[in-house]
């Protein structure tokens, strides 16, 4: 089976964390479910007994100073905190977690051998609410993922050369390799409704954990 060795990054994720203060897990309102992503794990202990994780991430950082950061929880006592990109020590491997700004874009539980695999989403969470509607109507499920994939791919086209059209104008590199212009200029208006079916879309992939680069370059 194959085994996970650990970047530097993710050993630097891992020291990052935290203890906990031991605190319970807040229950989950429904009003937190544009803003609280919470992911479950079942694990067996060395002992053979069950124990639950639980991860919490306030997408909006948290009230005293606005950093995000993820919690975990192990049967309901919070015993790890730490700033994203995270890594908790669990049973048989470790939890990672990272965030871009449409999202989370990974939630993962990396044993020590074997696969990696995605942690559940609590059920009320909107990850929960979308991975129910993939459950029940895939086929839907599979339109949706690939038309907020197309509308981000759009967006990159569009955002693109104005970024190279900016980046063009400024002087030492105008001067060294002359200026580009973008051969795309959409009117105000299009230009709004494009930008919100982009922070959409990108929205709608980070629901999937599937949000990469390519949003953050979008918006």
């Amino acid at each position: 089976m194959p085994t996970h060795t650990p970047s530097w990054r993710t050993r630097l994720a891992e020291r990052r964390a935290k203890p906990g203060d031991g605190r319970p897990l807040p229950p989950f309102r429904w009003w937190q479910t544009l803003g609280r992503s919470l992911f479950l794990l079942d694990l067996a202990t060395a002992e053979g007994a069950r124990t639950t994780f639980a991860v919490d991430v306030r997408q909006l950082g948290d009230r005293d100073d606005g950093v995000v950061r993820a919690r975990l929880y192990r049967d309901g006592r919070q015993t790890a905190v730490s700033k994203l990109p995270a890594r908790f020590a669990v049973p048989g491997g470790h939890i990672e977690v990272a965030a871009r700004a449409s999202g989370l874009r990974r939630c993962h539980f990396v044993p020590d051998a074997g696969e990696e695999r995605q942690l559940t989403p609590h059920p009320r969470s909107a990850e929960g609410l979308r991975a129910r509607l993939h459950h029940r109507y895939p086929v839907l499920s599979t339109v949706i993922g690939v038309i907020a994939t197309l509308v981000v791919l759009v967006g990159v086209c569009i955002t693109v050369p104005q970024i190279i059209e900016t980046i063009s104008q400024v002087p030492a590199i105008a001067d060294s390799i002359g200026t580009f212009a973008s051969p795309i200029h959409l009117p105000p208006a299009l230009n709004v409704i494009v930008t919100i079916a982009v922070v959409l879309a990108s929205t709608e992939r980070a629901l999937r954990l599937r949000s990469s680069w390519l949003d953050e370059l979008a918006n």
